[in-house]
This record gives structure tokens, C-alpha cells and sequence, in this order.
């Protein structure tokens, strides 16, 4: 028990320096009143050039490093599928929800902040090796879930699905900075060339800032939210998040042999809080706003212990 704990400790102190940027991020706005027009510049910068830049440059060196194992898809979005399945009976048999709001409380429940926050703790806890199986993630979680949601909520209102509200899906992903850098860094590796040395050191810095800054703008725009009514479904949300989620994709993971590296991936990116992503969606149908910031700022809180948890836990059963 001591060496658990002691382990544990271990693994909080190294979340906590990046809760500490979030934190700085949230008192910028709130307490030295910054604009909104900082935390939008903020957000572009992070979006369109940082994280852009960080993740072209780490998967520049894609095909010389080690495979990754494709079936780690398998393991989130499986466990998603199911997350959210069991999120739609919950609203619908708990809160009496009805098929657009129903739509948004699950996708709350797998829909992760994967970008401001699952990629730099992933980075920090799990290393640069984990990168390409987090990227192969990433590349896929927009549409995928985005998709879900929306047939979702196109089947409560129409009965029927449409294929051209997935082909813009499609587009907005493919047109996503992000993805553009993953896509382009990995077809460059693929050349084998190394990367001209007048290109890698401006990317390699800029990369350099991506964790940071992406953190502090994080902190931003979670302080222009507030916890306003919706606690009880907030909380709800919260702990399917939180801990149904990355249990069932560990779940999957531990059913599909999945290897150790893979299978922390997707554990700590499913463990992660809810999404921004789902706040707008519940702006876009006018359903649950209320309860989707609450469940965004109580998920970020507690996914500071949360997930060091989990993480400690995985590494107790792999050794």
C-alpha cells in the first residue's frame, strides 16, 4: 500500500505542473480580466500552427520507428460505441431525455478533450513513442464521433440518415490543421528523407511551445464557462466519462491482446475530460448547455487524479 501510494504521488507530480498552466490559462481571464479576442488568438495559434507543427515534426519519423498497432481503433472507438449506447439509455431512462438531448449527454460521455488536453499528457506521461498511436486516434475522432452524433440526432428528427451531413463531415475533418499535419508528416516519412534542416528547426520549435501554450489556452476558454444549473446531469456525465469510458476501452483493449504502450494510449485518452466540442453541439440543437459546461469544468478538475490512477493502475498490471 505505501509503494502504491508513493507511485501514485509520483504520478501526480507529474500531472500536476500541467494542471498548474491550465490554472494560469483560467486566472489570465478571470482575475487579470483578459479579453475574449486574446483567448480566440490564443486558440488559432494552438490549433493552426503549434499543435500543427509538433505533431508534423514527431510524425516525420514515423516509419522508422516501431509499428503501431491498428487495433487500438478497435479499443476506443469500440468502447465508445458501446459508452455511448449506454448513454442514450441513461438519458432516456434516468433524465427522461428525448432524442436530441439524449444525443448530446452521450456524446459527452466519449468524446474527449483530446487535443488541448489528452495529447500534451500523453506526451508527458507516455512519452514521445506514444505520439503515433495517440495520432491515429486523432485522426479518426472527429468524424467518427461527430458522425455518431449527428445520426444519432438525424434518426430521432427524420428516422432516416443523411450522407450529406457525413460528406461535411468528412470534409471539415480532412480540412482540420491538425489532421493536415498528421497526414503530411506521415507521408513525408514515408519518403524516408530527412527533413531539411532550414524546415526542422523552426517546426522542431514551434513544436517546442505546442504543450504549453495549448494548455494555457485551454485554461482560457474553460474560464468562459460556468456551473450554472445541470449538476445532477453534469454529474452523471461526469462519472460516465471519467470512469466508464476508459474502463470499458480498457476493457476492449485487455480482450484484444492489445499491447501495453497501445493500450495506455487509449486508456489515458478516453480518460480524459469532456470535449469542448460537445458544448457546441449542445449550442447548435439548444440542449443540455447547462450540463455539458458543467460536466467540461468538473472533468478537467478531477481528471488531475483520475487519470494519474488509472495510468499508476495499468502499470501495476502490465509490470
Amino acid at each position: 500500500m505505501l509503494a502504491f501510494g508513493s507511485s501514485l504521488w509520483h504520478q501526480f507530480l507529474i500531472a500536476i505542473p500541467l494542471f498548474v498552466l491550465i490554472g494560469l490559462g483560467w486566472l489570465l481571464v478571470r482575475w487579470r480580466r483578459w479579453p475574449e479576442s486574446i483567448t480566440e488568438a490564443m486558440n488559432r495559434l494552438v490549433f493552426r500552427v503549434a499543435l500543427p507543427s509538433m505533431l508534423f515534426r514527431l510524425m516525420c519519423d514515423f516509419s522508422s520507428g516501431p509499428p503501431v498497432d491498428a487495433r487500438l481503433l478497435l479499443a476506443f472507438f469500440g468502447g465508445c460505441l458501446l459508452v455511448f449506447i449506454l448513454g442514450r439509455v441513461i438519458a432516456s431512462r434516468v433524465f427522461h431525455l428525448d432524442g436530441v438531448s439524449g444525443s448530446v449527454f452521450a456524446l459527452g460521455g466519449i468524446f474527449s478533450n483530446n487535443v488541448l488536453l489528452g495529447l500534451p499528457i500523453a506526451r508527458v506521461m507516455l512519452g514521445d513513442e506514444a505520439i503515433p498511436a495517440v495520432a491515429l486516434v486523432l485522426v479518426f475522432n472527429g468524424l467518427l464521433l461527430w458522425t455518431l452524433a449527428t445520426v444519432s440526432v438525424e434518426w430521432f428528427k427524420h428516422g432516416s440518415l443523411s450522407v450529406k451531413g457525413f460528406g461535411k463531415t468528412a470534409v471539415s475533418v480532412l480540412r482540420n490543421p491538425l489532421i493536415i499535419g498528421i497526414l503530411s508528416g506521415t507521408l513525408f516519412s514515408l519518403t524516408g528523407l530527412p527533413l531539411p534542416q532550414m524546415i526542422d528547426q523552426p517546426v522542431s520549435m514551434l513544436g517546442q511551445i505546442a504543450v504549453p501554450l495549448a494548455l494555457v489556452a485551454l485554461g482560457m476558454s474553460l474560464a468562459c464557462y460556468r456551473i450554472k444549473d445541470g449538476l445532477a446531469i453534469g454529474g452523471v456525465l461526469s462519472v460516465i466519462k471519467l470512469v466508464v469510458h476508459p474502463l470499458v476501452v480498457w476493457g476492449l483493449a485487455w480482450l484484444l491482446g492489445l499491447p501495453p504502450l497501445e493500450s495506455k494510449v487509449v486508456v489515458l485518452l478516453a480518460s480524459m475530460a469532456v470535449g469542448v466540442n460537445v458544448y457546441l453541439m449542445s449550442q447548435q440543437f439548444n440542449a443540455l448547455t447547462g450540463p455539458a459546461a458543467t460536466s467540461m469544468l468538473l472533468t478537467t478538475l478531477f481528471s488531475a487524479i483520475s487519470t494519474p490512477v488509472l495510468i499508476l493502475t495499468m502499470d501495476w498490471v502490465y509490470g
